[in-house]
């Protein structure tokens, strides 16, 4: 899988395989957030901070800031409800669960019906360094097995 398209695979399917409706929906979310705040989702590369826009998108609604998360080239052209309600919508379709996803006819209905209520999302899907940490330590040491055998490889020169 390449980096340049991974940011978009929902973490069900880029995990296990597992590829439906909803996972296109994740994909939708993840791209209303790059329109939204003119970045792509694998542009951040802080060594403190979020990994991703997801979780950049995240952070900022979490601590009532999600204007932040505006291109500023909108500023003058943006009506800032507007803008909040595609983030809102952004981040109910990148959520962890797909059950919690919703499907895209109820998106297409949510964006068109600016007055109707939405769900609060719960939890989007991104990785966190801990999660990254946890799966590496996981991977590398759940394969191997004590004993006492000792094996070398020696090399000539």
């Amino acid at each position: 899988m390449s980096d340049h398209h991974s940011g978009y695979m929902a973490p069900e399917y880029a995990m296990q395989g597992i590829f439906s409706v909803k996972s296109d929906v994740y994909s939708f979310g993840v791209l209303v957030l790059e329109i939204v705040s003119g970045r792509k989702n694998n542009s951040f590369h802080q060594v403190e901070g979020p990994l991703n826009l997801v979780e950049y998108a995240w952070e900022l609604w979490r601590n009532d800031c999600a204007v932040e998360l505006m291109d500023p080239t909108l500023n003058t052209s943006c009506i800032i409800d507007q803008l909040q309600r595609c983030i809102h919508i952004g981040l109910l379709c990148v959520e962890i669960q797909a059950v919690d996803r919703p499907n895209i006819e109820d998106v297409i209905s949510m964006l068109k019906n600016e007055t109707s209520s939405l769900a609060m999302p719960k939890n989007p899907a991104f990785i966190t360094r801990n999660t990254v940490l946890e799966e590496v330590e996981e991977s590398t040491f759940s394969n191997l097995s004590l004993n006492q055998i000792t094996i070398s490889d020696v090399d000539g020169r």
